[in-house]
């Protein structure tokens, strides 16, 4: 048997690398992580700027309903009070969200849910008719999912245009069931996420990671896929980049959306929106949403920090952010899978490697899956 350095190599120093590599180590395992990137937590990284804790790679809020999951992230920082409630701007009006009452009052004048279901009744029913006269029996892609489930006053204010700038992709063209994440509720109630718990952590996600990460050999600026020598330092790999990339895109590239950021400091003002995301939902502002981000963390610091964020489809070089789970890619991704299942001493798991759309807590629950058994 070969004489190795460590136990486990772990590629990536994001979310899922990092759990992974603290409940290693927990059980005496020696891990090296390597990032190909100058620093540690990859998505969920933030970097202070004038005392603002930055999200350099976009808004990130945790939030889970797995008590397991929140106890295990609350080991390594505190959480604050953070309520996930975004404002929509369109053409210059602002629209609560998620949709609830505010949204309604805002969007028809309603007042009361009574006159609110009546409203989106009405509304309902013609979208009803009209599938009824085409035949259609079931929501074919996320246009029709989304006018069957809030008529077409909101559709085409706060869903259509942000939509496809995110996706890049006609509404008609998606899936139906990417919608589906959007709750529509009955009370005057902004907080974005049904979960029990939520919050960011005090001091921004980077110190959580570091205290993942203080019992491993970390090295940064190291392409994992440039220097596969690495593999002989350890008897297992625990591998979160893209999946298609690990394999020589065999069968071809998986696709992605990116994000790209204009981020901008603004000395001697305060207080910016009001908000720490409002997202702007028509087609013409090239931006998708604008970040404060200070709000996340309620900073009293006497100047503010934004982002633009900007969608686009993703090329090579790029960052890769969201899957794009339809029907091919799907299919393509089931090709890498049935691969790397084959590979005896390596791990896949999160975002990329999964090839899924997975919230944060996800990801933490599939590394307590994988390693909490051995702790």
């Amino acid at each position: 048997m070969v004489n190795t350095k460590y136990d486990y190599l772990i590629v990536g120093a994001g979310l899922f690398g990092a759990a992974s590599a603290y409940l290693l180590t927990k059980q005496g395992k020696r891990c090296l992580v390597v990032d190909k990137r100058n620093h540690i937590g990859g998505n969920v990284y933030t970097e202070q700027v004038q005392g603002i804790n930055v999200h350099q790679y976009g808004a990130h809020i945790f939030h889970t309903n797995n008590k397991k999951v929140w106890d295990f992230v609350n080991q390594f920082a505190e959480f604050n009070r953070y309520t996930n409630s975004p404002i929509a701007n369109y053409h210059g009006k602002l629209y609560n969200l998620p949709f609830n009452m505010n949204t309604f009052y805002q969007m028809w004048g309603v007042k009361t849910p009574v006159e609110a279901k009546e409203r989106l009744n009405e509304e309902r029913a013609t979208i009803r008719e009209m599938f009824r006269r085409e035949g259609i029996t079931e929501p074919r892609n996320l246009e029709e999912q989304a006018l069957q489930l809030v008529g077409r006053s909101i559709y085409e204010a706060l869903i259509k245009g942000y939509t496809e700038k995110q996706w890049g992709r006609k509404c008609t063209e998606l899936p139906a069931f990417i919608i589906k994440r959007l709750p529509v509720r009955f009370t005057f109630d902004n907080n974005y996420f049904n979960d029990r718990y939520q919050g960011i952590p005090v001091g921004g996600y980077t110190a959580m990671i570091e205290k993942m990460l203080i019992n491993c050999d970390i090295r940064l600026e190291v392409d994992y896929m440039l220097h596969r020598e690495l593999d002989a330092l350890a008897a297992n790999v625990v591998y979160t980049g893209e999946i298609d990339r690990y394999f020589d895109y065999r069968f071809g590239h998986l696709e992605y959306r990116t994000v790209s950021f204009e981020t901008e400091l603004l000395k001697g003002v305060e207080n910016y929106q009001g908000n720490a995301v409002v997202n702007y939902t028509d087609a013409e502002t090239p931006y998708t949403r604008v970040i404060e981000h200070k709000h996340f963390e309620f900073g009293q610091q006497p100047d503010t920090v934004i982002s633009r964020e900007y969608s686009k489809e993703w090329q090579p070089g790029d960052e890769p952010y969201y899957p794009v789970n339809d029907e091919r890619n799907s299919m393509l991704y089931q090709k890498y899978k049935t691969l790397a299942d084959q590979q005896s001493h390596v791990i896949f798991g999160g975002r990329l490697a999964e090839y899924k759309y997975y919230d944060m807590d996800k990801v933490i629950e599939r590394a307590l899956e994988q390693f909490a058994p051995f702790v």
